[in-house]
This record gives structure tokens, sequence and C-alpha cells, in this order.
């Protein structure tokens, strides 16, 4: 074999890995956690009857009277995640991201994304970052499938509503942790989330 044809025939496997690599999904980096066909792996810190139903992880009651935390098993620092939801009128939700601790979840320990369209302060409500970052006017969300898109990198943090961005803001209080998705009232569905590290 000639040192050209050695050299064509690498470049054509390389090639075939790429593309290979790009079908299945894993080149890109992003790293799926729950999907229409699994619930993934999550520690459950409160109680509510989180089950895999039609393609989605649905909640639609607590079993006690604290919200219900799914939190992730790995730390992450710098990220983007995908999460794709839908809440009825009623939700009370979000997605709390870099906590300080694993066992105990809320907003004054993490950042919280929230997906709250009755929420007395809508200052906070879907689209914000509690206590954070204000979105003004703020989405609604029930009733349909909608697409968050949160970048956390460095103090930088980026909020995307389907396409639109709610909130974007330079806050250092909370440097890596656990992420997780909440359940507290209403009725809540997670159908795709994933995590891209930084």
């Amino acid at each position: 074999m000639t040192r050209l044809s050695q050299l064509s025939a690498g470049l054509l496997i390389g090639a075939a890995a790429l593309v290979s690599g790009a079908a299945s999904g894993q080149s890109d980096g992003w790293i799926t956690l729950l999907d229409s066909t699994k619930k993934g792996d999550w520690t459950e810190v409160g109680k509510a009857n989180w089950e895999m139903k039609d393609g989605a992880l649905a909640a639609d009651k607590l079993d006690g009277k604290d919200p219900s935390y799914l939190v992730s098993k790995d730390s992450y620092k710098d990220f983007q995640i995908r999460a794709e939801f839908w809440a009825d009128e009623e939700a009370n939700s979000g997605i709390f991201i870099r906590c300080d601790q694993r066992d105990k979840i809320d907003a004054k320990i993490c950042y919280e994304v929230n997906i709250f369209d009755k929420r007395p302060d809508p200052t906070y409500g879907t689209g914000a970052i509690v206590d954070v970052a204000k979105v003004d006017p703020m989405p609604k969300a029930a009733g349909k499938w909608n697409t968050y898109e949160i970048t956390a990198q460095g103090p930088h943090l980026v909020v995307v509503l389907n396409g639109q961005k709610t909130a974007d803001v330079q806050d250092s209080k909370h440097a890596s942790g656990p992420f997780a998705l909440q359940y507290g009232s209403g009725v809540v569905k997670f159908r795709k989330v994933q995590i891209k590290p930084l």
C-alpha cells in the first residue's frame, strides 16, 4: 500500500468514526440523563409519585408536605442544560442548579430556574432565577411542552425558554454542585433532560 493510499484510508476511517459518533449523539458532548424511554438515575429528596407515563417522567401528588426533588448523581460547575417540560396552570416546579448540598434542596443554597406561572410575585415566576434574575414580562408555560436551555459559565447565568432569553445575569453565590428537578404542586412532566459540561 502506498503512503498516499494509507493516508486516504486513515482519513476515511476517521470520517466514518466521526459520522457514527454524530449519529449516536455522543460526539457533541451532551449527556442524556432522562428521555422518553428511561427515568435515569437520580436521588430523591422529599417524596412525590414520580413515574414514567406516556413517554415522560410525571408527578402530580406529594407524599407529605415538602416538595420533591430528583437530584443528579454528579456535580457540575460550568455546563448547559436542555430540558423539555410540561406543566399545568397549578404547577410549582423548577430546575435547581449548582446546589451547595445534595440532601437538602432550596432556592437559598441553589439557583432556582422557576416553573411557576401562578407565583404570587411574578417577577420571579416562570423564566426567572429566584431572588437573582427577574423576568418581565413573565412567560406562561402551562398546558404545552416547553424547552429550557440553561447555561452556567463562571458567574454568568443565562436562561432561554422556548428560544426567548428570560434571564442573563452575573452572580457568584454558587460555584458548582448537583442539579435537581422539582415537583411542588399541580402536574409536572419532564420528557428529556440533557447536560453538557463546558
